[in-house]
């Protein structure tokens, strides 16, 4: 009875089985259903064989049906363990491209008892493997905080430190993109002693890199300039891949931007275009769009066009380099007419872009303050009516401007709201008998110091 037992173990292991169903219902009306259901429950060899059918498979449904059967088989020698790592990476990829991201989420709780029998650095591999497939899939933020949120906790369970930081690295960044600063900050806080007290200055690194992004986020421009500093004296210790060294020379743009040292950020910029443009990552794109920013920024626009028709330029021609040409061309004819049908128009590669459109909000403000003064200069009082019509803005936004360039002291002039006028005053003339008169009082003052040092040598 026992051999019976083990033969049909083996032939029910062995053999596919199928299990027919079949359902009559009758409606009011007498029509009839019937439902078939076939159900197929074995699994593949682990052989380079199972993964070529799969390969060859006709669609990609199929494809990850062979995988999950491959996956599946209980075998645990060292070519069946290599065979089913290959049919994890063949099968996220295959889930990444259906956008199968549930699926994706219960594979990696499906394989938590084959991560047993592999190397810590093997099961590190795959995780982040299955975890970047996710991140791929549009729309699935949500699913990537709680995908890692369950890996940490089962990284903690099981001790395996060394993909526990990385996981939680990557979730303090979810978190970041997410706009949940406090709960990022107090994951990195804890996490930035642990790796520093282990000396991995690779994830340090990143770490770092990942604090200075948050404290900026936070308008915390000294943190995160002491954040980007520990990053690069990291950095500096070790070999940074040229994808890592690119990610801190932009984020140093950004920070060198945003004290308005623009030069210093265009060569930061231009240094991270050039690792990025090498390794085609999408991030050269933004290294190109911040580098004509500058030029904006100093008044060089005329250089843009220049740039974006050099040989590195035209790769990336585009919506993101089309909206700064836009910018630049409205800078150059100094024409808020232009410059807000380019908002308009470009509205997500200037306006949703947080960076850019902080600089281009304080670049708007000059400009409208400049055609202002040049048109209010002829006029000592003139309708405020009338100089919206020349600069073609509508009133109330011109009114608001002027009296804020007043209060300012850009100009002297006061709003007469009840007439709609703007009355200029003449610039006071200062009249040159104040500073002489204090001039004087000054050097009578050293006159009789000098004469009390005197008198206190002849009486001493």
């Amino acid at each position: 009875m026992a051999s019976l037992n083990r033969f049909l173990d083996v032939y029910l292991r062995n053999k596919a089985f199928e299990i027919h169903f079949s359902f009559v219902a009758s409606s009011n009306s007498g029509f009839a259903f019937f439902k078939s259901v076939t159900m197929t429950s074995s699994y593949l060899p682990a052989t380079t064989e199972s993964i070529a059918q799969a390969l060859e498979a006709k669609t990609p449904s199929e494809a990850i049906s062979i995988l999950y059967r491959v996956i599946d088989n209980p075998s645990s020698s060292s070519e069946s363990l290599r065979i089913k790592e290959q049919a994890i990476t063949n099968l996220s990829d295959l889930l990444r491209q259906e956008s199968r991201a549930e699926e994706l989420r219960s594979l990696l709780t499906q394989l938590r008892p084959f991560f047993s029998l592999i190397p810590k650095a093997k099961t590190a591999k795959i995780v982040r493997g299955i975890i970047d497939a996710v991140a791929k899939i549009p729309n699935t933020s949500d699913l990537q905080i709680s995908l890692c949120k369950e890996m940490v906790a089962w990284t903690r369970a099981e001790k395996r430190t060394f993909l526990r930081q990385r996981v939680e690295a990557r979730l303090a960044a979810l978190l970041m993109e997410s706009k949940e600063y406090s709960e990022a900050l107090t994951l990195l806080s804890g996490l930035i002693k642990e790796v520093r007290r282990l000396d991995d200055k690779l994830l340090l690194v990143d770490i770092d890199l990942l604090e200075s992004k948050l404290h900026f986020s936070l308008r915390n421009l000294p943190k995160a300039k002491a954040a980007l500093t520990a990053a690069r004296t990291a950095a500096n210790a070790i070999y940074v891949p040229p994808a890592q060294q690119g990610t801190i020379d932009l984020q140093s743009g950004i920070l060198h931007a945003e004290e308005k040292d623009y030069k210093t950020a265009y060569s930061y910029f231009f240094e991270a275009f050039e690792a990025f443009n090498a390794l085609e990552e999408p991030r050269a794109v933004f290294s190109l769009k911040y580098m004509l920013l500058c030029k904006i920024m100093v008044s060089q626009a005329d250089d843009v066009a220049g740039i974006i028709s050099s040989k590195a330029g035209l790769q990336y021609v585009g919506p993101e380099l089309d909206a700064m040409k836009a910018v630049a061309d409205a800078h150059a004819k100094r024409s808020l007419k232009l410059f807000e049908t380019a908002l308009r128009n470009y509205k997500a590669q200037l306006e949703e872009d947080p960076i850019v459109h902080r600089h281009l909000s304080s670049l708007y403000d000059t400009l409208l303050e400049q055609n202002l003064c040049r048109l209010i200069e002829p006029f000592s009082r003139v309708e405020i009516a009338h100089i919206a019509e020349l600069i073609e803005l509508p009133v109330d936004h011109v009114e608001k401007k002027l009296s804020q360039m007043i209060l300012d002291k850009k100009f002297a002039g006061t709003l007469d709201q009840g007439a709609g006028c703007l009355i200029i005053f003449e610039d006071p003339k200062t009249d040159a008998i104040y500073p002489a008169t204090l001039e004087t009082i000054s050097n009578i003052g050293k006159v009789v110091d000098s004469l009390y040092v005197r008198s206190a040598k002849i009486m001493a």
